[in-house]
C-alpha cells in the first residue's frame, strides 16, 4: 500500500474521531453585548434540530426574543484571498472548496462571492441560483499587486449583508496572509460585522509567519469559529465542517437584567443537554455599573443593583407622577380668592363635613377628568351600573383606578418571578379583573338576596293592601318592618318620588338597578293592572305565589343539574391541575411548553378550546326560567 494511500486513511480517520468530539455537548461559544441590553449569545448543539436550545442566567430562565439557526434559510458571503500568496495550489483548493460550499448548500439560501487582495470587491449580488456564485468562483485570479485588505473586505460584505431580508447571515472568509493595506481596523471589522448581524467564520492557511490572533478574535467575537490548517488541501473538509457547524449553532437574542460591570454566568440547555456556565463580564463603558461610583448615597444599594428594587423604585416613581398629575388638575378656578375670603367668612358647617367624608379628595380633579372622557363609553356604563348594582361605597372612577394600580402590579410582580410573556399578560389581567370580579360577587350576591326577600315582600305589600292603605303606603311598610336590600331599595323609591319623579319610573328604575327578572315580572304586572283595573291586593298575592314557584323550579333545575355543573368545573380545573402537578415535580419537562413559541402556541390553541368547551357546558347545564 502506498505512502499516500495511508497517510490519507490516517487523516480520515483522525477526522471521523474529532467529529463525534466537536459534536459532543452544548456549548455557549461567545455573546456579542453591542446591543445592550439586549445580548447575543452563539449557542452550538451536539446535532442539527429545529428546537432552539433555552437560556439561563446565573441560574434563572430567560425569554429568547428571538432565535435563528444558522442551517436554516440565510445570506452568505464568500470571501476569497486572491493576495499573491494564495497563488497556485492554494487559490485552487479554495476556489474547489468553495464550489462543492455552494454545491451542497440548501436551496432557500442566498450567496455572494467576493475577493480581495490589494482592494476588496464584491463579484456577485445575492441569489439562490448555484451557477451565479460557480461562475464568478472560476474567474478569480491572483492580484499582480501585493497586499491584502482582510478588514476591508470584511467591512464591505458586512455593509452589504446588512441590506439582506433574511436575518440569518455568515461570512466565510479563506485567507493565507496577514492583513497588510486595509483602512479598517480589526475592531471596525468586527463593529461593522456586529451591526449587521453577522457571524464570520474563518478558514486560515497557516505559515510559520502567520499570526492567527486577530483572526481568532474576529470569529470569536462575532458569533464565528476559527479553522486552522497547514495545508490547502484540507480547505474542502473545513467547508463540509463549517457546513455542519452552522446546522447546529444558533443565535440567541435576550433582554439581559445584568448590569454594566457586572459578571453573569450564562447556560444553555438543549434537548435535556446542559453546557459549562460561560462566565461574561459586561464592559462597564456601557453604562453605570459596579465598577463605577455608587450613583446616589440617600438610598441602599439594593435599589440600584437588584431586580426588586429597581421594581420598587418603577412603582414608587408611577405613583409620584400620578399624585402630581392629580393635584395639579384639582387647580379650581377662584380657588385663590375663595382662600383669601375665607378668614372674613362664617365658616360652612356642611360643606367642612362634606370635606371631611371625602375620601381622596386631592384626585377630585383627575376622578372628573377620567369621568369626562370615559362616560359615554359602553363598558363603561356597564361597570357604573355594576357598582350600583354593588351598593359598595365606592365611584366608578375608583374602581377603574384600582384596576389600573393592581394591573400594574400583577404585571410588575409576574415580570420579577418569571420570563414568560404569557404569564405576564395573564398577571396583568388578572389583577386588572380582580376588582371588577369582586365588585360582580357582591352585585351578585345582593341581587339573589333580594330575590330571596321578593316573595315575602310582596306578601307584605298585599296585606298593606287588603288593610286599606295605599300603594305607597304599603312601600313604606316595607320599608319600616324589611330588611335591606329590599328597605333599602324600596326607601330610594319612595324618596325619589318625593321629589317629584312619578311612582312607576322610579320602580323602573329600581329594575334597572337590580337587574331582578322576578321584579320586572312584578312591575309589569301592576302596570297592567293600572291601566285595566281589578283589585291589586289580589294580583299582588298572585304575583307573589307565582315567584315563589317559579322561584322553586330553578331551584330544582339547579338540583338536577349539579352533577353535570361539577364535571364541567372538573373537566376545566383538570388541565390546569395537572400542568402545575407536572411543573413542581419536573419542571425541566415542562420548559418547552413555556418558554418556546410552539410551546405558546399549543398553550393558546388549549386555552381556546377550553374555552369554546366551557360555553358549550355551560349551554348544556344552564337554564333560563
Amino acid at each position: 500500500m502506498s505512502r499516500k494511500r495511508l497517510i490519507a486513511i490516517a487523516l480520515a480517520g483522525a477526522i471521523g474521531l474529532a467529529v463525534p468530539a466537536a459534536n459532543a455537548g452544548v456549548a455557549v461559544r461567545s455573546v456579542d453585548t453591542s446591543s445592550y441590553p439586549v445580548l447575543r449569545v452563539s449557542v452550538l448543539t451536539s446535532d442539527p434540530s429545529s428546537q432552539a436550545p433555552t437560556l439561563r442566567e446565573n441560574g434563572v430562565a430567560v425569554r429568547v426574543d428571538r432565535a435563528e439557526n444558522l442551517g436554516a434559510e440565510k445570506s452568505v458571503v464568500l470571501a476569497i484571498d486572491r493576495s499573491q500568496s494564495m497563488r497556485g495550489a492554494p487559490l485552487a483548493h479554495a476556489i474547489a472548496a468553495a464550489r462543492s460550499f455552494v454545491d451542497s448548500k440548501p436551496a432557500p439560501d442566498r450567496v455572494a462571492v467576493a475577493s480581495f487582495a490589494t482592494r476588496p470587491q464584491m463579484l456577485t449580488d445575492f441569489s439562490t441560483e448555484r451557477g451565479d456564485a460557480v461562475g464568478a468562483l472560476g474567474a478569480i485570479q491572483v492580484d499582480p499587486v501585493q497586499g491584502t485588505t482582510l478588514y476591508d473586505s470584511i467591512v464591505k460584505s458586512s455593509n452589504v449583508l446588512a441590506n439582506e431580508p433574511l436575518e440569518a447571515r455568515v461570512i466565510i472568509v479563506v485567507t493565507d496572509g496577514n492583513e497588510t493595506r486595509s483602512s479598517a481596523s480589526l475592531d471596525d471589522a468586527i463593529a461593522a460585522a456586529r451591526q449587521a448581524g453577522t457571524a464570520i467564520y474563518v478558514v486560515a492557511i497557516e505559515s510559520p509567519k502567520f499570526n492567527p490572533a486577530p483572526l481568532h478574535k474576529l470569529a470569536e467575537e462575532t458569533g464565528g469559529v476559527y479553522h486552522g490548517t497547514t495545508s490547502s488541501a484540507t480547505l474542502s473538509t473545513q467547508y463540509a465542517a463549517i457546513a455542519s457547524e452552522l446546522r447546529r449553532t444558533w443565535m440567541l437574542d435576550y433582554a439581559t437584567t445584568a448590569r454594566p460591570g457586572d459578571t453573569a454566568f450564562l447556560e444553555a440547555t438543549w434537548n435535556s443537554e446542559k453546557s459549562v456556565p460561560k462566565p461574561i463580564t459586561l464592559p462597564a463603558s456601557l453604562g453605570p455599573g459596579s465598577d463605577d461610583a455608587k450613583p446616589s448615597h440617600l438610598l441602599p444599594a439594593v435599589f440600584y443593583k437588584t431586580v426588586l428594587g429597581t421594581q420598587m423604585m418603577a412603582i414608587v416613581s408611577f405613583f409620584i407622577v400620578l399624585i402630581a398629575a392629580s393635584l395639579a388638575l384639582t387647580t379650581v378656578k377662584g380657588a385663590r380668592l375663595k382662600k383669601r375670603l375665607a378668614p372674613h367668612l362664617a365658616p360652612d358647617v356642611k360643606v367642612k363635613r362634606k370635606q371631611e367624608r371625602e375620601r381622596l379628595a386631592a384626585a377630585a380633579g383627575l376622578f372628573n377628568a377620567t369621568e369626562s372622557a370615559f362616560s359615554g363609553w359602553k363598558l363603561w356604563k356597564r361597570l357604573d351600573r355594576l357598582v350600583e348594582r354593588s351598593d359598595l361605597p365606592v365611584r366608578t372612577v375608583e374602581v377603574f383606578y384600582v384596576m389600573c394600580g393592581l394591573a400594574l402590579v400583577g404585571g410588575l410582580i409576574a415580570t420579577m418571578m418569571s420570563p414568560s410573556m404569557l404569564i405576564t399578560l395573564a398577571a396583568f389581567a388578572a389583577g386588572g379583573l380582580a376588582p371588577v370580579a369582586f365588585v360582580w360577587f357582591k352585585a351578585s350576591r345582593r341581587l339573589k338576596a333580594f330575590e330571596n326577600q321578593l316573595p315575602d315582600v310582596l306578601i307584605t305589600l298585599a296585606a298593606a293592601l287588603k288593610a286599606g292603605h295605599s300603594f305607597k303606603a304599603g312601600l313604606q311598610t316595607i320599608v319600616d318592618e324589611g330588611n335591606p336590600p329590599a328597605s333599602k331599595e324600596f326607601h330610594r323609591v319612595l324618596a325619589e318620588t318625593r321629589l317629584g319623579k312619578p311612582l312607576e319610573a322610579a320602580l323602573w328604575d329600581m329594575s334597572e338597578r337590580l337587574g331582578s327578572k322576578n321584579f320586572d315580572f312584578v312591575i309589569t304586572a301592576v302596570k297592567i293592572q293600572q291601566q285595566v283595573g281589578g283589585s291589586l291586593a289580589g294580583l299582588v298575592d298572585m304575583v307573589a305565589d307565582t315567584v315563589r314557584q317559579r322561584q322553586q323550579f330553578i331551584r330544582k333545575v339547579k338540583g338536577l343539574t349539579a352533577m353535570g355543573r361539577a364535571g364541567a368545573y372538573t373537566l376545566v380545573a383538570l388541565p390546569f391541575f395537572i400542568a402545575i402537578a407536572i411543573t413542581i415535580i419536573n419542571p425541566i419537562y415542562m420548559e418547552p411548553l413555556y418558554h418556546t413559541q410552539t410551546g405558546h402556541m399549543l398553550i393558546y390553541a388549549g386555552l381556546g378550546m377550553m374555552a369554546f368547551g366551557s360555553l358549550i357546558l355551560k349551554k348544556i347545564v344552564s337554564f333560563k326560567g
